[in-house]
């Protein structure tokens, strides 16, 4: 798999570092790491991917302060976000200093445990996902365990250099929050970004929406001054932080109710996506542009969080093998040459999504005959239209990746048709 100018390593904000409010800076690496200076130390929120991005943000940080790194923080539990954790104990070796302690929300080991269980998976996902060629990621998604757990609040620090660590359950069960009552500055981890929140993405497992919007009312309650951001600029001033937190929080909620109200009319999945609308007044604010997630993929979060896997098709519950499957209609298709011809017009007429509808009928059988060889070709062809029709990031990756993988005949080993 190729990599595309656009979509460069889309979680590297950058380099060097942001000071927020006195002894409250942001460091620039997988997401943007946090520091806050308390009278316990340095304790500094996510150590990033390793390698050169950390110690680049190691040198960032000595350019603030020399004082010792007296804690290590995990932001939440995706891998990447503190593969770095070596290179920071190694510096407070090197320095002389105590081990920084390691802390993290009591769910990151399990979610480990997990990832560790399902490792050959993560990686095939994260090399679909951010577009990386097979093996990437074997060496960089690596897992340290936390010294230390908590589970809803951690004080670091006395007095006005104090700082709070608070469970903020949103893209993960997992994902933690700063909050510095002295300054009325939050750091919100994961749970704040400048696009939509990250729910449904297309891999992963369910996320919960009202918990995430509760997560967001629960931050907004504190009356921050100023927010910082996983991704993207700092929100400046308490009204705009109420504006943002709050306007999120109720594209949520209304959000779960609507689909709730579609799905009580006994709509299932593809039924629900072709009637909801998004109104502008909650979803073209900046803040939730559709750049990383898709208010569709959150749609379908909740659709999933009230239903089991059956799709309402009595013909998928108990099916035939997929190859088997696309062979048998292949084979029902008396004029091949017809329903590809069909699905060009479709094509020709810019309907991508419905001639690729069209043309899976032939493209997904085996086989290496001229028609289903052409419905491929044509497929692979059709699907990079597709991914500029799309602003999520993840979207056009899963739609290049596979456009990809289909020309090259390796759309097997991940399971996709």
């Amino acid at each position: 798999m190729s990599t595309h100018d656009d979509d460069k390593p889309f979680l590297i904000t950058g380099t060097g570092s942001e000071t927020v409010a006195p002894g409250l800076h942001i460091l620039r690496g997988q997401g943007q790491s946090f520091v806050a200076e308390t009278d316990a130390g340095l304790v500094v929120i996510d150590a990033g991917p390793g390698g050169g991005v950390t110690r680049g943000m190691i040198d960032s940080l000595r350019r603030i302060s020399d004082a010792p790194v007296h804690a290590l923080v995990y932001s939440h539990g995706h891998i990447g976000y503190n593969a770095g954790v070596p290179e920071w104990l190694a510096h407070a070796q090197q320095r002389g200093d105590p081990a920084p302690r390691v802390i993290a929300h009591r769910n990151v080991p399990r979610r480990y445990a997990r990832y560790r269980e399902t490792q050959a998976l993560q990686h095939r996902m994260a090399e679909v996902q951010f577009n990386r060629s097979p093996g990437f990621f074997e060496h960089r998604l690596t897992m340290h365990a936390p010294t230390e757990t908590f589970d809803e609040r951690l004080v670091i620090g006395s007095g006005d250099r104090r700082v709070e660590l608070f469970w903020a359950p949103s893209e993960t069960d997992d994902a933690i929050a700063l909050w510095s009552p002295a300054q009325r500055v939050l750091y919100g981890g994961p749970s704040l970004l400048d696009s939509i929140p990250n729910i449904g993405t297309p891999f992963r497992t369910l996320r919960d929406t009202v918990r995430w919007a509760e997560t967001l009312e629960a931050m907004a309650a504190l009356r921050p001054l100023k927010a910082v951001r996983e991704f993207g600029p700092v929100i400046e001033g308490e009204d705009a932080v109420q504006r943002v937190l709050g306007h999120t929080a109720r594209a949520l909620r209304w959000l779960r109710a609507e689909v709730v109200a579609l799905m009580n009319e006994g709509l299932n999945e593809q039924q629900v996506l072709a009637r909801i609308r998004f109104p502008d007044e909650l979803f073209a604010a900046p803040w939730m542009k559709p750049t990383y997630g898709d208010p569709s993929y959150i749609v379908r979060d909740i659709y999933r969080s009230e239903n089991g896997w059956w799709d309402r098709n009595p013909t998928t519950l108990h099916p035939e093998a997929p190859e088997a499957v696309a062979e048998a209609v292949a084979g029902a298709i008396s004029d091949k040459a017809g329903l590809v011809a069909s699905a060009r017009a479709l094509a020709d007429a810019g309907q991508w999504q419905l001639a690729l509808h069209v043309i899976d009928l032939l493209a997904t059988a085996p086989g290496d005959a001229p028609e289903i060889a052409e419905a491929r070709a044509l497929k692979a062809a059709w699907l990079r239209e597709r991914a500029g029709q799309v602003q999520s990031y993840v979207s056009r990756n899963l739609y290049r990746v596979s456009a990809e993988m289909i020309e090259q005949g390796t759309q097997a080993r991940f399971g996709i048709r």
